[in-house]
């Protein structure tokens, strides 16, 4: 459900823009960041699947095991064009050549703090020797762009200057770059437009200000038609402008298409789970909260028409409506999740049920799916007995394997296995795989240790999420023990996933 364009629209929806992806570089100089191999690998076909035009694979001068890796992306002849990131120096480019990328990015200095502050060199010189290194690497057959670093800080008439050397020399584009995120949309605007006279021109924003999108739709409206970008906004600092973001603001604003959008939710994860950055709840398009709602009024609209109070359809960029259960949350939104569930009740029942929910909300509780079912049954008599229960839990680590035991009773029978993993946790959730068997297949969702209170009597909330043929339920437990905790959580979330299907468990050796 795109906006209403208007003939002062900035960005016509005929106009080709592209994305190049620069997770693997850019993105992995945020703190804490590093990438395997396999991992940059994962990540690349990801972006592939994503139609991402350019995937920036690394910097080929950082050393052996990144050459390596960008070794590894090239091997996969994908229809991106894979690049590596380049110093001004001919020793990078040929470290490059090596890895087989299909282009390099050569990096030189456009403002005056980087030229002489940094580079020690004048701005004569910078032209010549920027001049010699695309000269070079087009002879060996290398697509070029050239990034004029710090350009947002740079003296305009000497960044067209660069730009037009880069290009008399044959580089493909010249890349404007606001790399400390210093700027606004207006300079960006003028910048990228004496740039794009001048001939093909890319954007590279970063997100210090909060304007990375806002300066990217900025150079693209000025004649950009190719915007750098990470999966998830990765990056130095406050991060990259994000490709996610940028995608959808093209397309729901502008229709201007840049990549296949439904793919965006499984790539933000794939970034996620390969970096150890956790996605935050309230980011845009990825975040959890982005198509969640719990406030009664925003539940009940939605119900009643999915655009109430969305922008696009969660399943445009991958993604699925969620109601959330809390305090704001009202009868409809109580009654839609029930259902969900597969429980019938009342018009009184739910009234009395939403207020038990409220009161659980308003004493700071975040209420799950399985809050909900438990106050469902006390409200409706409906008892229900367990087909999973967990008896006991031994766990233990700190030597060469971690191992655990568990007894469980399902369907009234007791079963007893034990496990190894990685950790204590890991361990015992293998031992409760073990114990229920094939039919109890289920997948674990989410995983999130939400609370730890201080002191040596810390108690830790570990709230799942695990799905089972097409249904989904959450719940948190509260324990001393994070295994514990994590382990209660899971029975009980297969307790009621098992319940749902109400069919009898095969026997543990199936």
């Amino acid at each position: 459900m795109p906006v209403t364009h208007s003939p002062e629209q900035t960005i016509a929806s005929d106009r080709t823009v592209r994305l190049l992806d620069t997770t693997l570089r850019d993105g992995e100089q945020a703190p804490g960041v590093s990438l395997s191999p396999d991992e940059k690998v994962e990540i690349a076909r990801s972006l592939e699947r994503a139609g991402v035009s350019v995937i920036e694979a690394g910097s080929a001068c950082t050393g052996a095991g990144e050459r390596q890796a960008i070794s590894r992306v090239t091997d996969l002849d994908l229809d991106a064009r894979v690049t590596s990131f380049c110093r001004g120096m001919k020793g990078d480019i040929d470290l490059a050549l090596e890895c087989d990328v299909d282009g390099v990015h050569i990096v030189v200095p456009s403002s005056d703090r980087h030229i002489e502050g940094k580079v020690g060199t004048s701005r004569e010189d910078n032209l010549e020797q920027t001049a010699e290194l695309v000269a070079y690497a087009k002879d060996h057959d290398l697509w070029v762009e050239v990034i004029g670093e710090d350009g947002s800080r740079a003296d305009l008439d000497y960044l067209e200057e660069l730009a037009e050397t880069s290009l008399e020399a044959g580089a493909d584009r010249f890349c404007f770059a606001d790399t400390v995120g210093h700027t606004g949309p207006e300079h960006t605007h003028e910048a990228v437009s004496r740039l794009a006279d001048i001939g093909p021109v890319s954007a590279h924003t970063h997100d210090d200000l909060g304007l990375g999108v806002t300066n990217a739709l900025a150079a693209v409206s000025a004649g950009a038609d190719l915007v750098h970008c990470t999966v998830d906004g990765l990056g130095e600092r406050a991060g990259n402008v994000a490709l996610e973001e940028v995608a959808i603001a093209l397309s729901h604003v502008y229709d201007v298409e840049t990549l296949e959008l439904e793919e965006l939710y499984e790539l933000a994860q794939t970034v996620s789970r390969a970096t150890g950055v956790q996605l935050p709840p309230n980011k845009a398009v990825i975040g959890e909260n982005a198509f969640t709602h719990e406030s009664g009024i925003h539940t009940d609209g939605t119900l009643k028409d999915d655009k109430m109070y969305e922008p696009y359809a969660p399943e445009t960029v991958g993604r699925e409506r969620r109601l959330a259960l809390g305090k704001h949350t009202g009868r409809a939104g109580v009654k839609a999740t029930l259902e969900e569930h597969g429980v019938e009740a009342d018009d009184d029942e739910i009234a009395a049920i939403a207020d038990r929910v409220t009161e659980l909300g308003d004493r700071g509780r975040r209420v799950t799916d399985a809050d909900l079912l438990a106050i469902a049954e006390d409200v409706t008599g409906e008892d229900r007995d367990r087909v999973v229960d967990l008896l006991d839990l031994t766990a233990t680590s700190g030597g060469a394997v971690p191992t655990a035991s568990i007894r469980l009773a399902v369907d009234g029978e007791e079963r007893v296995a034990s496990g190894t993993g990685s950790g204590p946790v890991d361990a015992a959730v293998s031992a409760v795989r073990e114990a229920l068997g094939s039919m109890a297949d289920a997948e674990l969702e989410s995983y999130h240790v939400d609370a730890v209170t201080g002191g040596t009597d810390a108690v830790v909330t570990v709230e799942v999420t695990m799905g089972r043929n097409d249904r989904s339920v959450t719940v948190a437990r509260s324990e001393a023990d994070i295994t514990r905790a994590s382990v209660t959580a899971m029975v009980d979330a297969l307790d009621r996933l098992l319940a749902a299907d109400q069919q009898p468990l095969a026997p543990a050796d199936d």
